[in-house]
Parts: C-alpha cells; sequence; structure tokens
C-alpha cells in the first residue's frame, strides 16, 4: 500500500498566529513535527501543505517536501484533501492512505503513527481513523483547546465536543474521558469522500472537522494510545512542550 503523511500548516492560526515557525529548543515547531513523522517507516514519504510561503521555504531548507495550497481553507482536511491532488498528479501514482498529522503536535512518536494505520490493514471497509487518550486532569478535560470524545462500544466515534464531555454531574462514578490526538489516517476514498459532504452545523460550532463525518452518517473509528502528547495552541504550551522535551533530550 502507498501511504504518505500529510501535515497541514499556516500562519493565520487564530489562537497562535505564526506558530508552526515558533521555535521549540531552537528549532521551529513545524520542523520537529515533520522530522518526527518521518521516522514512521510505515510512511513511504511525508509532506507539508501549506498556503505560506515562509512556511514552504522552510521545509525545502531542510530538504523536506512540501506542497503549497490555497489560502481559504478552514479545515485541515479540506487542506490535505487538495495536496493529496497535487502529490497524486507529481508522483503520477495512486496514493492508498493519507496520514494527516497535525503541526501542532511535536512530542508525536512513530508508534503512533503505526498504530494509527493498523485498523486499515485490518479492515478494508474503514475510511478514517482517529487516536485518542485519556484525559488526566481536570484543566485539561474543561480546557476549549482540548477536543473531546465519546465513544460506542466498538471504539467507534459518537461526538466530538470543545466542551467538557461526558457529562459528570449526575454521575459520582468514575467516568473515563478521552481527547482527540490528532494523528488521523483517511483511506484516499475516505478523503475524497470528506471532501465531497457538505459543511455541517456542529462541525462549525465546535470547529471539528470530524464532526461532518458524523453528521453524514459516516464511521469514525478510534485507537487509543498510551503516548502522552500535547498540543501547541498558545505561548504557555509551547513553553510547556519545550521544557518537557528539553527534559526528554537531557535524560
Amino acid at each position: 500500500m502507498n501511504i504518505i503523511g500529510i501535515i497541514p500548516a499556516r500562519m493565520a492560526s487564530t489562537r497562535f498566529p505564526g506558530k508552526p515557525l515558533a521555535k521549540i529548543n531552537g528549532t521551529p515547531m513545524i520542523g520537529h513535527v515533520y522530522n518526527r513523522s518521518k521516522m514512521a517507516k510505515i510512511l513511504d514519504e511525508v509532506y507539508v501543505a501549506t498556503c505560506d510561503q515562509e512556511i514552504f521555504d522552510y521545509i525545502e531548507s531542510i530538504n523536506g517536501k512540501a506542497v503549497m495550497t490555497a489560502d481559504t481553507h478552514e479545515r485541515a482536511s479540506d487542506r490535505s484533501a487538495e495536496a493529496l491532488e497535487v502529490i497524486e498528479n507529481q508522483k503520477d501514482k495512486t496514493i492508498d492512505i493519507v496520514v494527516m498529522l497535525q503541526g501542532d503536535e511535536p512530542m508525536l512518536v512513530p508508534e503512533m503513527i503505526n498504530a494509527a494505520v493498523q485498523p486499515f490493514l485490518e479492515d478494508s471497509n474503514v475510511d478514517v481513523v482517529n487516536l485518542m487518550a485519556k484525559i488526566n486532569s481536570e484543566k485539561e478535560w474543561n480546557d476549549p483547546n482540548e477536543v473531546k470524545v465519546v465513544i460506542d462500544n466498538n471504539s467507534n466515534a459518537m461526538y466530538f465536543s470543545r466542551e467538557p464531555i461526558p457529562s459528570n454531574q449526575k454521575y459520582n462514578g468514575a467516568i473515563t474521558a478521552y481527547k482527540q490526538v490528532c494523528i488521523i489516517p483517511f483511506s484516499r476514498e475516505g478523503l475524497k469522500n470528506y471532501l465531497s459532504l457538505d459543511e455541517t452545523p456542529l462541525e462549525k460550532v465546535e470547529s471539528v472537522d470530524m464532526n461532518r463525518i458524523l453528521e453524514h452518517g459516516g464511521t469514525v473509528k478510534m485507537v487509543l494510545t498510551k503516548y502522552e502528547t500535547y498540543a501547541v495552541d498558545t505561548i504557555e504550551d509551547l513553553k510547556k512542550v519545550e521544557s518537557l522535551m528539553l527534559n526528554y533530550i537531557q535524560k
């Protein structure tokens, strides 16, 4: 199977403008994500999809591969779908699986990518997979920058929200809460189908791509990861991740 990684990235982040090139221990964040993604042997190649010349130029400066896309995309999945068309035309080759890798997850490890792709190797009917991790703190559960997800008994997503779900207001027992970890593989047809779907109200309300699929009756397979990572959405997040990564290197 032809499996590639695509990292959608843009400078105009509403919560942290310019964050792809914000430096973590001397290296731009997008560089950390690109280099760590390249370590996953299951990926034939990794590309950065961007509408910003600065990001494109940086990736080329480290001998990476970048694709220019339109500056009108609101969703990472839409940008990745455009990049897929460009890449297939360039390579004159059909891609089987596209692993969408968020440019603000600099602590990802290759094993996470392998785990996210595994369901496709076991079931040809799978169209899209998300990683998820357990939420371990009240602060994280209430943080709107952390996308929460509730799942059914088959580990399929039921709903994604930036609000703390499931509710604990009427239940005193232990509830395991999960957050989305933004390593999201699509089958080629799954990504093409996503692009053909109209935007949906809950997708817009929550600002979560995956709700578009759920609202149109699709299935999002969830895979639990044991690895602890932190997305960078604010300057405070950047400082926290920088400290964690520095301590890890020193160990």
